[in-house]
Order: structure tokens, then sequence, then C-alpha cells
């Protein structure tokens, strides 16, 4: 791996300088404590019996014989647990256990706790349930077109589960003067997260009836929502601990089936219960990347200059809401602000299967109509004679602007990005020049720095960080932020440290435990550094005037005179000490102060004047641009990645190490989707539910990364930060399309890109027909009648 980037650290002593994560040891030496290794006295341990059939009644559940399994202590199903949950409101249709029917194969109907594992597992298959098997809709099309039972009875018509559609500007008339029209269809494969972590919850009940739940999960405060509400407790007496997470990418964004079972469970026995997921589990457990159609038809001029593009997708749903409906809004919200269009139309819609339910996987529902985009600007440049890097720098969105779907973009750096890695790759001299069966691609995108409203919309902040200091100059910072590999609580620290001018060594956290903390919304759509940041940088700013000022009435001196610096209060000028960080706070304590302070944050109001307009706000974007570099064989088919650049406009690197292992993981898991990544079925089974089976990228298939830091230094942004954990994924897939193209001259516009879909293209090449592998029609599907929204004051114009 190589990275280049600023080194830039005006005045900061830990912002922008490479350091260890602060969870670095006790990870790296095993002494962490994940979900599965918390001990406990007298546990139980839980095992979830899953339906066998993909749609199906459920007459009777007889436990009987179960429950006389010695060892056994409980077994609960659907009616122990009759109240409907979901993570958005418009989608509570998810049960702990299955109440009335079961909609995939995997979906929960009975709990059971025993003493060990292997009674659980023993007494699990004693469990007798009567079925009505009803037919499975497996694809959109066969969702669409049914006319038996619908998988909710909750009047979506033909399986819809949501439709939208929003024009901003005058589409057709863009589409009608233009010089150059370009249309195709693409398909994006569904896949997993493939956290190393299985799911793992422990719950606890006390006698005064207050329930613990401890939790690999990226939203504590969700989960304790949800919980208090499929088991009908005050939120107030409903407790939340993520543990150490082992990876989400989103897969752990909403309370699963296994921790309300785990929690009711508990509660029924009065004793700690654990239930961990097998890997099999995890992968009918899901919530990854939505299967999705996706339709593209983009108007030019001739010299590129885009003048129109209407989207249209086409999400597989799953059998259950999910993130759906925000995952539906955001395959259509972003295209604008990555490029300048004036006019745009969107349509889109989610559509129940019966399959594992589609979540929020990295980058959600983004990462498919990128792939489409980005591929379709490539061939639009081939159309009109221009190479792929000049189509993108003409059509590039501007710094401080407003799109035409009411986006506020503040910095921008995509211009540099798209810049730097053409340069560092030479990829305009090696773009159509390289021996056949090598090829390089290039792609942009742009993700955001976390959503500008909450899920459940209300004026309150998005996060809240407390600071309490005691005399002996120790800080202790309460946020309930959840860090789950990414590093925010090294942001969090770091962020403290850097105003208080302490080594992180003195600042001890409280983080992701809805007991200690104020409520953070959770580590989602890349939102904790910028907001918890932000939040963060307020409450220590707010601890050092604070101090300062005791100092500076004590010392008869002005407050601007003062700084924090490396542990001492010194003169700002001479930055010579004058007084200890201690002494400071036993004088600040002394003259009556607390030595604690808050900051919070919430985002600006952003939301445009249409319904929907809440998905795609946000406070700042980050942009990215990608070129790889592939070796194609003709013989197998077989695509090799060997060399990827990455520069990422993340704003300031506060911690450039960090950012570089960012961007090389969301490369990782880029490539995996591109190439070998799939959520695939044989009928209503997953195809391959194992970590063997399913095929993701070794050590070994990963090429050289170069890893190129844009700093743009948002001005809303804490010092300068925008995001970097969602964004560099997305423009890896259609780079690697377009350099397989460049490579061997077929086109295989779905992904992932496997190695018969290569030999099909150019079998077709060699017969000499169209040298493409992709879908040849779009799912029958009525969209609902456009609202049409008119572009905000300072749009572009046609």
């Amino acid at each position: 791996m190589s990275s280049t980037g600023s080194t830039r650290t005006p005045d900061f002593t830990i912002i922008g300088h490479r350091r260890s994560k602060v969870d670095a040891w006790p990870k790296v030496t095993g002494r962490a404590n994940y979900a599965d290794d918390l001990p406990f006295a007298h546990l139980l341990y839980a095992r979830l019996l899953r339906s066998p059939h993909a749609h199906a009644r459920i007459r009777a559940i007889d436990a009987t014989r179960a429950l006389a399994v010695p060892g056994v202590t409980a077994v609960i199903s659907g009616a122990d647990l009759p109240v409907p949950y979901g993570i958005l409101p418009v989608s509570q249709d998810e049960h702990g256990l299955a109440v009335d029917k079961v909609r995939f194969v995997g979906d929960p109907v009975a709990a059971i706790a025993a003493e060990d594992e292997e009674t659980a597992d023993h007494a699990m298959g004693l469990i007798v349930v009567d079925y009505d098997v009803l037919t499975a809709c497996m694809t959109v099309d066969e969702a669409l077109s049914a006319t038996g039972d619908p998988i909710h009875a909750n009047g979506k018509a033909n399986n819809v589960h949501k439709r939208v559609a929003l024009e901003f500007g005058a589409v057709e008339a863009a589409f009608e003067a233009a010089a150059h029209v370009r249309e195709d269809l693409f398909f994006y494969g569904g896949s997993n997260h493939l956290a190393l972590e299985e799911h793992a919850a422990v719950a606890e009940y006390s006698p005064d009836g207050r329930l613990t739940l401890w939790s690999s999960t990226q939203t504590p405060h969700y989960v304790q929502r949800a919980l208090a509400k499929a088991l009908q407790l005050p939120e107030r007496r409903v407790r939340v601990v993520a543990s150490v997470i082992g990876g989400g990418f989103g897969g752990k964004t909403e309370a699963l089936p296994h921790e309300v079972a785990a929690a009711r469970l508990a509660m029924i026995t009065g004793r700690p219960v654990k239930c961990r997921l097998s890997r099999e589990e995890v992968f009918y457990s899901h919530r990854g990347r939505h299967p999705m159609h996706v339709q593209l038809r983009a108007a030019a001029r001739v010299d590129g200059t885009l003048t129109g593009l209407h989207v249209r997708t086409v999400l597989d749903g799953g059998a259950y809401g999910s993130y759906g409906v925000a995952s539906t809004y955001y395959s259509g919200a972003l295209p604008p602000a990555t490029y300048r269009l004036p006019a745009y139309r969107f349509e889109g819609a989610r559509v129940f299967t019966n399959k594992p339910p589609c979540g929020p996987k990295r980058g959600h529902g983004t990462p498919q109509p990128r792939f489409g985009l980005e591929v379709l600007l490539d061939k639009l440049a081939e159309d009109l004679g221009l190479d792929p890097l000049a189509i993108r720098l003409k059509n590039l969105v501007a710094e401080d602007s407003v799109t035409v779907n009411h986006l506020r973009v503040t910095s921008c750096g995509l211009r540099a990005c798209l810049e730097r890695v053409a340069d560092a790759s030479g990829f305009l001299d090696k773009h159509r020049r390289l021996p056949r069966g090598e090829g390089v691609g290039l792609a942009a995108s742009c993700y955001l720095s976390g959503a500008a409203l909450p899920i459940y919309w209300n004026g309150l902040p998005h996060t809240t960080v407390h600071i309490q200091a005691d005399r002996t100059g120790t800080v202790h910072v309460a946020c309930g932020a959840t860090d789950i590999g990414q590093g925010s609580d090294s942001v969090l620290a770091s962020l403290v440290a850097e105003v208080l001018g302490l080594d992180l060594v003195d600042i001890q956290l409280d983080t992701a435990d809805t007991a200690l903390a104020a409520v953070d919304l959770g580590s989602y759509s890349s939102r904790v550094t910028f907001m918890m940041g932000n939040a963060a940088l307020r409450a220590a700013e707010n601890l050092r005037e604070q101090v300062l000022c005791a100092v500076g009435r004590e010392l008869h001196l002005p407050t601007h005179r003062l700084i924090l610096h490396s542990g001492q209060v010194a003169l700002r000028d001479e930055r010579s000490p004058i007084m200890s960080w201690p002494d400071a706070l036993q004088l600040t304590q002394a003259s009556g102060a607390v030595l604690a302070a808050s900051g919070t944050y919430a985002p600006p109001p952003l939301a445009g004047p249409y319904k929907g307009a809440g998905v795609g706000p946000s406070p700042a974007y980050s942009y990215s641009a990608c070129v790889v570099h592939v070796n194609v064989d003709a013989e197998t088919g077989q695509v090799v990645p060997s060399e990827v650049w990455l520069a990422h406009d993340g704003g300031r690197a506060l911690n450039p190490t960090q950012v570089e292992g960012q961007i090389e993981g969301g490369v990782y898991m880029g490539l995996g989707e591109a190439l070998w990544e799939e959520q695939s079925f044989r009928g209503p089974l997953h195809a391959g539910p194992t970590a063997l089976d399913y095929k993701t990228p070794t050590a070994l298939d990963m090429p050289i990364v170069h890893c190129l830091l844009v700093e743009t230094d948002d001005r809303e942004g804490p010092f300068g930060a925008k995001e970097v954990g969602q964004g560099p994924l997305l423009p890896v897939p259609p780079a690697v399309a377009n350099a397989v193209y460049d490579a061997v001259g077929v086109r295989v516009d779905e992904v992932p890109i496997t190695p018969d879909k290569v030999l099909r293209a150019l079998d077709r090449q060699a017969r000499g027909q169209p040298a493409r592998h992709g879908p040849r029609r779009f799912p029958d599907i009525a969209y609902p009648p456009l609202t049409v929204v008119e572009p905000p004051a300072g749009a572009p114009q046609l």
C-alpha cells in the first residue's frame, strides 16, 4: 500500500498527525471483550428456530417436547412478542418472532433458552411448527406479477413497498434539445456485509424491572427505542451497551430478532441470556446490499455538457422494510451532487420478495446507481469522441453551490481528486493504449457526511458530548457514538485532546452506552466524525473557556492571551507555561465551577420543499475518484485488478493513517462487490451461506492501493473534516467495469463481473454481435405521477 497526502498541521499537536487508534492495544492483544466474550454468572443460551419455508402461514407451534428436555428453561414464539417494530417510522413491519406467517427461509418463529448450547440445539429440533405453505416470490418480476397472498397484507399492491417519482427542471425539453442521448440498463447484485464478528447479544433483566442489553450494534439508541416498543417497557428502563464490535458496515444498524428474543427470554427467566448467531444465520439475517435494476438516460451537448438525466430504479427489498424507503430515495438523491445537472428526473421503487430483508450496506442505496452512471458517462464520452476524464471535468458540481434537487454543496475537491488519480496512474497515457488484456478505468463519486435529518424527525440534537474533568487532570468524555472499527473513539479523544492541549492518554471515554452518555443516533451514513466531532469541539471549547477564565481572573490576564498547550496553561504569544493543567482545574473548581461542559450538534435546515426531501441533504459531501488497472484473461474470463489509485476529499484528515485505512477498506469492499460477492439463491435457499462459499477477496487478491488524500478543510466540519467511511467504495465497481472494457472491448453492465459474464460478452464480440453482457429489460412497474419541483435559486440552468 502507498499513500500521499497533505502534511499541513498548522498549530496542531494531535490533529493531522499519524497516531494509533486509542483502542488498538486491547484489540491486537486479544483483551477486548466482544459481545460473545462477556462473562456472566448463571448464563442461559438462546437459539432461534427458523423457518424452512420462504412463504407460509403459521398454523400452530407445539413446544411441549422441547420444554420437557432437562436444562430447557423457556420457549417463546410470536405470541410472546406481538408488538411490531422497525427502524423507520413508516416500516413498523417486523416482530421479534414471526406472529402469523413467515416471509423468507430463516425467518425466526420460536426461541429457546437452556443451560448450555448443546441442550438448546437439541431441544430446538423438538419444536413442531405446522405451516400452510404459500407461493414464494424470489424475484422482482415474480413479486410484481403475483396473484396469490401478498407478502405483506398492508395494502401494498403487487408487493410494491415504496414508489417515488420526482422531477426537477425541464427534463423533456432537455432531451428534446439534446445533441446526443444515451440510454442503458444496469443490474447490481446484492451482497452481504460479511463482518468478521457474527451478531451476538446478552440480555439481563434485573428484579427492579430494568433491562440491559449488551450487543454488537451500531445504533444503541435505536435498539433501545425498538426494544422498549417491542417489549412494552419505558425507554428509561432499557439500557443498551454496544460492546466492542468486529465490523458492522450497516449490517448492525437496527434491532434484530436475536436481540429482541434474548431480551424477552431474560425477562421470563430472570437470568442473563446470550444469543449468538452462526455465520449461516448472519447471512439469513442479512440487511445487506439491495439487488437493484437501474435504467439511465442522459442528454448532452456535442461538447459533452450534460443537460438532463433520468434515473429509474427498482430495488429488490427482501421480506421486510428495514431502511428500504430511505434506500429507495437514496438511489436517486446524489447524482446531482456530483455532476452539474440543469434538469433531473428520478423514479424509484422497492419491491418485497421472499428473501432475507435488505438494508443499508456501506453506501446505503448509492453504489448501484453510481455504477450505472459512471459506466454510462464512459459510453457517452466514447459516443462524443471525448476521453473519460474530460467529460467528467466538464460537468463537475461547483463549490458553494446548490443542486437542481435542492442539495447544498459546501466544499468540493472532486476536480483535484480526478486530476490526482489521472496523474498518479498515468491514465491518459494508458487509456486505449495498453496491450489487449490490460486496461484502466476511471470513475468518480460523492457521499454524505451524515443525513441532515434524523430517522424520527424532531428538533433535538443529533448528538451530544459531555465532558467532565477531575482535579488530577484526567478528562472523562461521554458520548453515545459507537466505534465499529472506523475509529470514532480515536476521533473523539483526539478532538478533545487538541482543544484542551492534552495527550490522548489523558482522555478517558465512555461511549455507546445509553445509560452513561447522551443520545447519539449511531454509526451509519458516515455521520459520526462530522456530527460527533462538532459536538465534541463545542464541549471541549466550553470547558476550556471555563478554565481560562478562572486562570485569567486569578492572574489578572485577559483570556485571549491564554492557551492550553502540552498540559499547561500558557501565554499565547510566548508559549511560556504559567500553570499546570491540574492546578488550573483545581483553581477553576475552587472558584465554584463544576469542571463539566457539554456540546451538541444538529445540522442546519437543509431539506427541500417536497416530500422525500429529507433523504439526500447533508451538512457536507465527500468526493472520490478512482482509477483501476486490470488484467483480463480472454481464455478464462478472469479479471485481476493489479493496481488501484483512489483520491478522496474528506476535508481535513484528522489522522492520515486512519483516513488511509478507511480508503483501503473501501477499495477492498468495492473490489469484492465488483468481481466476487453476491448473495445469490438456489430457489429459496442461499446459494452459499458460509465464509467459504461466499466469495470475497482475500489478502492475496488485493492489488497495490495508492491512497491520495485531498484536503479541502470544510468550513462546517470539525477542524474541516468530512466523511471517509463510505465514499471511497462507490467509484471502485464502475472503474473496474470501465477497465474491463478498456482491456478487451466488452461491456459487462452488471456486478459482480464474473468470468462467465466476461466470456459471454467476448463470445458475442467474436460473433460480431454487440459485445455486452447485462440486463435487456427493465421490470414492468408503474411509477406514480411525477411530482414536479421547482429548482432552487442558483441551481444550474439549461
